[in-house]
């Protein structure tokens, strides 16, 4: 079994901290994980990639080849589009329908949500507002987890003590907003 993930935003989104909590659940559960990323432009609202691999067996490299990814997951609409090459024929992409506009010719967001909704396999998510409704609009990430946790390789128990274990620190109400984040996803991605 093979499952690769690209994940994508702008910086200051969390989509490093997504991609720590799928890769630490997947080596609990005893999968093999290799991990590239590309953030250098992150403090300034730049593009923010991932590339995340988990198999049952050894994975020689941490790059996607692509065609070969099992789920493009984005929190930020245009981000999304940007990887497709990298999707498999049957391959999904979950994605938040929140744009960050940081550039001058940013897309028509009809125009752009359009083009998403027309790929095969697609879950769309107002994440910001779900994770409002949660507590925090910050924990719009966790719901981004939330939908893609049903379609990974991983128990939700696991990633739910991850997404415990990332906020810990910050006290538990933080804890609480980020893991009904996660639950808010789940839910949005089964109706």
């Amino acid at each position: 079994m093979t499952f690769d993930i690209i994940l994508s935003g702008v910086g200051g989104q969390g989509v490093l901290s997504l991609s720590a909590i799928i890769a630490w659940s997947a080596m609990r559960e005893g999968l093999h994980v290799k991990q590239s990323e590309v953030h250098g432009m992150s403090q300034r609202g730049g593009a923010v990639l991932a590339n995340l691999r988990l198999a049952d067996h050894e994975v020689a490299s941490d790059l996607i080849p692509q065609g070969r990814a099992s789920l493009v997951l984005s929190m930020e609409p245009l981000e999304s589009l940007r990887y497709l090459r990298f999707l498999s024929p049957s391959g999904a992409v979950i994605t938040s329908l929140n744009p960050v506009v940081n550039i001058p010719d940013y897309p028509d967001l009809d125009e752009l949500v359009g083009h998403i909704r027309r790929l095969p396999r697609v879950i769309l998510l107002d994440s910001e507002r779900l994770a409002r409704k949660a507590g925090s609009a910050r924990a719009s990430n966790m719901v981004i987890a939330g939908a893609a946790s049903c379609l990974l390789p991983l128990k939700v128990e696991t990633m739910e003590h991850f997404i415990s274990t990332r906020f810990a620190a910050k006290g538990d109400p933080v804890v609480r907003q980020n893991l009904d984040a996660f639950h808010a996803g789940r839910e949005a991605a089964a109706a």
